[in-house]
């Protein structure tokens, strides 16, 4: 169902408007205080001629292109171009903030874990020292060993990862339905999680870097392991 409005220019002028439909953007500060109408409509209301207007939006199938595309623009046409990184440069940095903090701290605990995996490899060394030295002694090569402990912190890496990643999963599917109720985005009703595969591919690759540094430095120490010393010393 329609309604007629009546509308107030800042010149004073007047005009009688009907509403034809209601829309929402998400964001309360913008939904409360924004109408539209066709162009013809505001030029009239303004007093201006048909060929006044204050400014052009432009949407990109590429946002990341807006730079460019406003210097092109700029150079063109003559005209003051402002593109979206420039409009927007204080949520941009809330988010570039946002995000280092993210992977900082998710670098942190991938450290953490790989120390912790370097010292059950290297605890493992001096616990088989005898398993080792017989290896070399029955002709297992110093490269043998070496590549049997990168394996087996390989192993641990591709384990941890996966089993990371389906927990992970699991948690973010959890969190993605707990509701989430704000004025200010009311078409937002749970959560937002960004499920883009590439934060897989980053935490899987970091898993796997991460154990095969701490299971190289092991691994070395172990292949220069000398089977005489070790059974001379039993």
């Amino acid at each position: 169902m329609s309604h007629n409005i009546k509308i107030t220019s800042a010149k004073g002028n007047l005009a009688s408007l009907k509403i034809v439909g209601i829309s929402q953007i998400g964001i309360a500060e913008i939904d409360d205080v924004s109408s539209y109408t066709s162009l013809a409509t505001a030029q009239k209301l303004l007093g201006e001629a048909t060929n006044y207007i204050t400014d052009i939006q432009i949407k990109l199938y590429d946002i990341t292109s807006a730079p460019d595309v406003a210097k092109e623009f700029h150079e063109k046409f003559d005209l003051d171009a402002i593109d979206y990184q420039t409009a927007n440069s204080q949520f941009e940095t809330g988010s570039s903030v946002r995000s280092i903090i993210s992977y900082a701290v998710g670098i942190v605990l991938l450290i953490v874990a790989g120390f912790g995996i370097y010292n059950i490899l290297n605890m493992m060394i001096f616990e088989k020292m005898d398993s080792i030295a017989i290896l070399k002694a029955t002709g297992f090569s110093g490269n043998d060993v070496k590549w049997i402990f990168i394996s087996l912190s390989l192993i641990i890496g591709i384990t941890g990862g996966l089993f990371g990643l389906l927990f992970g999963f699991i948690f973010t599917n959890i969190i993605d339905n707990i509701p989430f109720n704000t004025a200010s985005l009311p078409t937002v009703t749970t959560y937002p999680i960004n499920y883009n595969p590439l934060f897989y591919i980053i935490g899987i690759s970091f898993a796997l870097i991460t154990t095969l540094i701490a299971g190289l430095f092991p691994a070395i120490k172990a292949s220069k392991v000398d089977p005489v010393d070790i059974i001379r010393g039993k």
